[in-house]
């Protein structure tokens, strides 16, 4: 997921990404209460304000993102394979917040789980994988990482 995502200095980009921070962060403090008014300030556009707006964010606000996920895992009725997930989980710096396991229906059960990522010692990606590759484990969705 984060791997769509690149870290480029600033200095290197249009002009017109590093306003639409500024925009984002006067409307973020207060000092301005309307996009139009930012814009204005900045000399943009609304529309390339609009265009980026969802786009582009400064690097600090993905420092931030990282410290929470929830992970959903579709798992075989197989001994063991939840304890697989959360050493797997823990082994890579991760703490548990929270877990909910359905019964299994049909050979598989749903679990889903909230994971401090904080300490992570590996990719997120990497994570991924490795609860992936083990024994028991059929599917594995990252449903949201804040």
């Amino acid at each position: 997921m984060l791997d769509q995502y690149l870290v480029v200095d600033v200095k290197v980009l249009p002009e017109v990404f590093h306003k639409v921070i500024q925009v984002k962060n006067m409307l973020a403090s207060g000092e301005v209460t309307q996009v139009s008014e930012a814009v204005k300030i900045v000399d943009i556009s609304r529309s390339a304000y609009y265009k980026y707006k969802d786009s582009v964010f400064e690097a600090s606000t993905f420092k931030s993102l990282e410290k929470k996920a929830l992970l959903h895992v579709v798992v075989e009725d197989v001994k063991g394979v939840v304890s697989r997930i959360l050493n797997e989980l823990s082994t890579h710096g991760c703490n548990l917040l929270a877990i909910n396991q359905n019964l299994p229906i049909q050979n598989t059960a749903s679990v889903f789980i909230s994971i401090d990522i904080n300490g992570l010692t590996i990719s997120i990606n990497e994570l991924l994988d490795r609860i992936t590759s083990l024994h028991g484990v059929s599917k594995l969705d990252l449903l949201s990482i804040e």
